[in-house]
This record gives C-alpha cells, structure tokens and sequence, in this order.
C-alpha cells in the first residue's frame, strides 16, 4: 500500500518545497517520519546528485542505518524508484526517521513510503515545543563525522558516505534540548559570495543562501523561504571558519578595509535574521574545528556593535582547536554538550513563544 507524501499522519522537519506531488528535501536534517503496523518499509523517491555518494539516514524504533541512493561512485539510479528501508520486522507497532544525511551535494524528491498490504499508519506523536535553527557549513552538517579513526587527524579520502548529519553538533544539542531543529548548513560555505568552497568557482556566501528553500544553483531555479512556516526560539549562528579562502584578510590585516567589510556583512546578516525573528535568542559562534581565533575576534567586535542584549557570542573551551578538515562524533558530542548547557542558562523563558 502507498503512502503518499501529503498522508496527513506522516511528520515533517526542515525547510521543504511541498507545493508538488513529491516533497524536495533540501538540508540536513530534513526528514519524514511514519508510524505503523506492519512488517517492511520502503520510500519512493528520486535523487538529484551533484557530487559525492548519496546517502539517507534510517532511524526504524531507535536503530540506525543507511540507504545508499547512488552506484559506481557516484551515479544516480535513474528516475523515481523504491528504495528498501527495512524488512523482517516483527509484527506490531513501529517508528521510522527516514532523513536526510548530507547537505546539497544532493536533493530528494521523496513521494511516499510504501507498506505491505494490510498496514495500518499510525498518529505520530507531537514534535517537541521547543524550536532551534543554526547557519552553518560543514562541521554543522556532520560532514565526516563517522570517521572516527581519523580524530584529530586530517580527513580521510571519502565520497560523502562518512557524512552524517545525524552525529553533528546541531542536532545532537537539539536532541539534548527536546527541541526541533532546521539545519541551514552547507559545506565549504563562507558568509560572502566569491569565498569559501561551496558552488566552485562561482562560491555562494550564507548572505545568499540563509533565506532560501532551495538553494543551490546546480539543480535550477533558486526558491526564496517562507519564514511565517517556523519560527525558532534559538538561533545560532556558525559562520567563519571557510571564510580565510582563498585570502585571510582577517588574520593578515583585522583592520584593514576587506576585513572591515566581512564584519559590516555579518552584521547585516544578523540584522536581518534579528528583523525576521524578533524574539529569538541568537547566539554567534564557530565551532572547535581548528581556524585562527582573528575570526572569532571579529565576531565579537560585531557582537558588541549591535547591542542587543538577545545576541551573544560563545566559545567553546577548545574552541578552534578540534580536528583540522572537519570534527568526528566525540567532538561534536563535547560541543553539544557546552553548547546545550549554555542555551539552558538562559533558563526556560528562551523558550516561551
């Protein structure tokens, strides 16, 4: 039996174009969510790679795995086609997280889990209260995360599958906090267009990308956000660490005019998410991927210049200091944990509506 994706028991996080027959999924930790009575679990879909290996995460009552969506390296199978989550599973109730793993190396068309004949689809229970969204680039979307046997060591040669949103920092606190979690985070990103890594040679900034659904030129036409369809109660801001390529002009001169302009930016980017959520705490931040503290510097000059007493700036103990490339599980579990210990020092009213 067919499930599709406008069922209203299923559940839904992150920023997702649902205007269509199919759902795209676009960011990290976006994810479709079943509960049912039966025996196996499939997902109908369609993948649109741009890079690497393809992958989507599975979490079936508390378990998880992965579903590769590419072959060969990096292939796509082509076309809408169903891919098997699980099967065997003893007769009763379950629940399935089926998310995405990566950030906009791909994009998912998801259409609808299919059950066998006889299933029953159950209410899933109410999504937490509590409302988190970070911006951020590679460490925030738990790129190679999984390679644990490479911490505090340069990355290993991968094609995506050692990326796993699910271990990243973001979403780690969220679980911590009980709270839902959109994932605004793209690898290789920088705040300004023109730097960073992402969308080479033609490298799009976070300036350009924070208030967008779809956002990556390589599969069409850009899509702007409805901001009125989540509303969070904390944002954090994870921006900077991309920023020194292919010039540190921060490092090499944090008086100077480029870097005067990075800080203007900034601000302006901050403004702006302050203008759309006006009662949300926003807390500035990197992470303790190892990067030249003059960024951080920076982010606390700008955080002193807007005066507002709802934006602060936090640093991790070994902030800047982690893995160089990017932060595996155990270090993603430490920032979490100072991270959620922070938010909840503001105490509960940061979670009053």
């Amino acid at each position: 039996m067919f499930i599709k994706a406008d069922h209203k028991y299923l559940q839904y996080s992150g920023r997702i174009d649902t205007a269509g027959e199919a759902y795209l999924f676009v960011y990290p930790a976006t994810y479709a969510a079943i509960r049912f009575c039966g025996t196996a679990v499939s997902a109908v879909l369609q993948n649109r790679r741009q890079y690497w290996g393809n992958y989507m995460g599975v979490l079936i009552d508390g378990v998880q795995s992965t579903v590769c969506l590419t072959q060969n390296g990096g292939e796509d199978d082509a076309g809408v086609r169903t891919v098997m989550l699980a099967k065997g599973l003893p007769d009763g109730e379950h629940t399935l997280l089926f998310f995405k793993r990566q950030d906009a190396c791909h994009e998912v068309l998801f259409y609808g889990f299919e059950l066998p004949e006889g299933s029953e689809v159950l209410p899933m229970p109410e999504k937490p209260g509590r409302r988190i969204e970070v911006y951020g680039d590679s460490v925030s979307a738990g790129e190679v995360s999984e390679a644990i046997e490479y911490t505090g060591m340069a990355d290993p040669e991968h094609n995506g599958e050692y990326s796993n949103v699910w271990y990243s920092y973001a979403w780690m606190t969220a679980r911590r906090l009980h709270a839902e979690l959109h994932d605004i985070a793209q690898g290789g990103i920088a705040l300004l267009d023109r730097e960073g890594y992402f969308n080479e040679p033609d490298y799009i900034g976070m300036e350009n990308v924070w208030d967008k659904l779809q956002y990556n030129p390589a599969y069409g036409e850009v899509t702007a956000w409805d901001f009125s369809r989540y509303t969070p109660h904390v944002v954090v801001v994870a921006i900077g660490q991309n920023d020194s390529h292919p010039e540190d002009y921060v490092k090499d001169d944090p008086c100077g005019a480029k870097a005067k302009r990075w800080k203007d930016h900034y601000r302006e980017l901050v403004e702006k998410i302050r203008a759309v959520y006006p009662k949300a705490r926003i807390i500035l931040a990197t992470t303790i991927l190892n990067h030249d503290k003059s960024r951080d510097d920076a982010i606390e000059e700008v955080c002193g210049q807007l005066k507002d007493p709802r934006i602060t700036h936090f640093l991790y103990q070994r902030n800047g200091c982690g893995t160089p490339g990017h932060i595996r599980i155990g270090e993603a579990q430490e920032m979490s944990e100072e991270l959620a210990a922070y938010i909840e020092s503001f105490g509960e009213e940061i979670w009053e509506a």
